[in-house]
């Protein structure tokens, strides 16, 4: 198992520790995602590269390689404990799963700074691109607009343990009741077959449009599902039937959005989102206070609504072919 992790600098991370030892007030902070070596997480470690430059902390980048795994991940997390870092940043794949090793680190006096797990107790903070429930109610409303407001949809989820996305779906699910009456669910929400994998993703479609064929619409969360379900949509022959939205890149969808299979798909930067988490570590490290509307010096988190321990951002976009090459990354 653990040969499938892929740590980006972590041969250097003995010297980062002495560096951030040796320096004032610069620290060590370990980026622990879903998983690594995909775009969606490459692009964070993008965001890391920017904090690490402008500042002098040090940031690298582990998780397991290709496809979320919770195994892995709590290996990870693991060995970062054991490092000696003065921060952990992580996107966990199972929340619960690794509440007991966040409690470890900090009782250890490691910062913890979650993003995508909106609740979490052992962390000093988690910190939200947004409001999880009104990004799933907007995501709605570009399927419904799509759909014309009528037939049956589905939803597509990275992992059914997965918070954010559990929160996103609740809060589509709550718009589509409350605004398009002549909408409904063909079937619970589904995941890929293969956690975490477009082939899995397009496997799981290809199921859902043979199983439901009043099937109209389909939203994917996770960045891997959209490009997954209209591969299964070009393949069916419903390009332009079925209506496909969700969370994911340019990179990824871009001929998809060319093609018009997939018409507006919705995000917010990841490369951000890393910046943001590393800035809130840094100020937690030196003590600084957390307050209502505090400024990360990120795009997007400029001025965040703090709620318990939860940081909130106004972060998301939407994409379509128009304004594609806007967002190329």
């Amino acid at each position: 198992m653990r040969k499938r992790l892929v740590a980006c600098g972590v041969l250097l991370l003995a010297a980062f520790v002495v560096f951030g030892q040796s320096a004032a007030k610069k620290y060590v902070i370990a980026n622990a995602p879903k998983c690594v070596g995909i775009a969606w997480w490459d692009r964070m470690q993008v965001g890391n590269q920017r904090f690490m430059k402008a500042t002098g902390n040090q940031v690298y980048q582990v998780g397991p390689a290709g496809q979320a795994d919770t195994a892995v991940q709590v290996q990870t997390i693991e060995d970062i404990i054991a490092s000696g870092a003065n921060a952990i940043t992580v996107i966990p794949t199972d929340p619960k799963t690794i509440e007991p090793l966040l409690a470890k680190a900090r009782a250890q006096k490691i910062v913890v700074i979650s993003h995508e797990a909106e609740g979490m107790k052992n962390v000093d903070y988690d910190i939200e691109a947004f409001v999880n429930a009104d990004y799933g109610a907007h995501v709605m409303d570009n399927l419904a607009a799509q759909m014309g407001g009528r037939g049956g949809y589905a939803v597509m989820m990275g992992a059914l343990t997965m918070t954010s996305h559990q929160q996103w779906t609740a809060g589509a699910i709550a718009r589509q009741k409350e605004k398009y009456p002549n909408m409904y669910l063909v079937c619970d929400p589904v995941e890929p077959q293969i956690s975490g994998s477009l082939e899995g993703s397009y496997l799981t479609a290809k199921e859902l449009i043979a199983k439901y064929p009043d099937v109209k619409g389909i939203i994917g969360w996770d960045m891997v599902n959209p490009p997954g379900i209209a591969r299964a949509v070009e393949e069916a022959n419903k390009a332009g039937k079925i209506a496909v939205t969700g969370t994911c890149l340019v990179s990824v969808v871009g001929d998809y959005l060319k093609h018009g299979t997939i018409q507006t798909i919705s995000f917010w930067d990841p490369a951000a989102a890393g910046e943001a988490m590393c800035s809130l570590a840094v100020k937690v490290l030196n003590g600084e206070k957390i307050t209502n509307g505090i400024n990360l010096n990120v795009k997007g988190f400029e001025k965040c609504t703090l709620k318990g321990n939860t940081l909130y951002g106004s972060a998301w976009v939407d994409v379509t072919k128009d304004n594609m090459a806007d967002y190329n990354f």
